[in-house]
């Protein structure tokens, strides 16, 4: 997939949950809301302050991030559904904890 986000935006594919529950009950797709955690799938350059100076994204290509039930906009690229937001819709990073 080729996009660049412009600014302070960032593209974000779902993670699709699994279908079933750990009781091995199966929810229907009507059932489903649709997942709050992605994969950044690409960044734009940064946002600009007013004096001009660049300020880059806390975000990477690759990143899990969580973001609100609504957030960003929904778009179709190549088929595949994506969502491109603001940096400031994204409410976190999962990182993994290895102990």
């Amino acid at each position: 997939m080729k996009i660049r986000p412009l600014h302070d935006r960032v593209v974000v594919k779902r993670i699709e949950e699994q279908e079933t529950v750990q009781g091995g009950i199966i929810i229907p797709d009507t059932a489903k809301e649709k997942p709050q955690e992605g994969e950044v799938l690409a960044v734009g350059q940064g946002k600009r302050t007013e004096d001009g100076k660049l300020i880059p994204l806390d975000v990477k290509v690759g990143d899990r991030v969580l973001f609100g039930k609504y957030a960003g906009s929904e778009i179709k690229l190549e088929g595949e559904e994506v969502l491109i937001m603001r940096e400031d819709e994204i409410l976190g990073v999962i990182e993994n904890s290895k102990k």
